[in-house]
């Protein structure tokens, strides 16, 4: 006698049902998190409660007010991460020079190490134009990108060493 499986559905293993879903996207709108990321925001909550289960934590006694209680600390996470960005943004403006400079030699030189800037990936970019334009030390760059510190210097040693390599190759310097 063949025994039949039971029909799996769509979502069947999904550990957020719809209305838990709905109430983690409201608590994540109301946490002023933009609508474009509300999708991540779920899958965002979805890993941690699949994270538990996996680590053979039990289950949360109730998993919607626990949902909410991370969707909430999601939205202020993603607040924090908007300040950083908002607060190295401003730093780097206040950097830009308010003249443009006259000498025919030392523009070439910034143009061509703006192109280099701009062919850098973007982690390299970033700790570049924070060590040496914004002159922050390596561990204050390591603390505002949330990386260690190692990670920093490598990072600094590979674009620098593609900045140089790019100069050369366009025979700047």
């Amino acid at each position: 006698m063949l025994r039949r499986r039971p029909r799996r559905t769509p979502g069947a293993d999904d550990p957020l049902d719809a209305t838990q879903e709905r109430r983690v996207r409201a608590v994540l709108a109301l946490g002023g998190v933009p609508q474009a990321d509300l999708p991540d925001g779920v899958q965002q909550v979805r890993l941690r409660l699949l994270e538990r289960a996996a680590k053979g934590d039990e289950a949360p006694r109730d998993v919607s007010a626990w949902a909410a209680v991370v969707a909430s600390n999601l939205a202020m996470d993603w607040h924090r991460a908007k300040r950083r960005q908002e607060r190295l943004g401003e730093r780097l403006a206040s950097l830009r020079p308010l003249e443009q400079p006259s000498d025919e030699e030392s523009s070439v030189l910034s143009l061509a190490v703006a192109q280099g800037l701009d062919e850098l990936p973007d982690a390299q970019r970033q700790v570049l134009v924070l060590r040496f334009y914004a002159d922050l030390p390596v561990r204050d760059i390591a603390d505002e990108l949330g990386v260690p510190e190692g990670t920093v210097k490598s990072r600094l040693h590979t674009a620098v060493r593609a900045l140089r390599a790019r100069l050369h190759e366009n025979e700047v310097v």
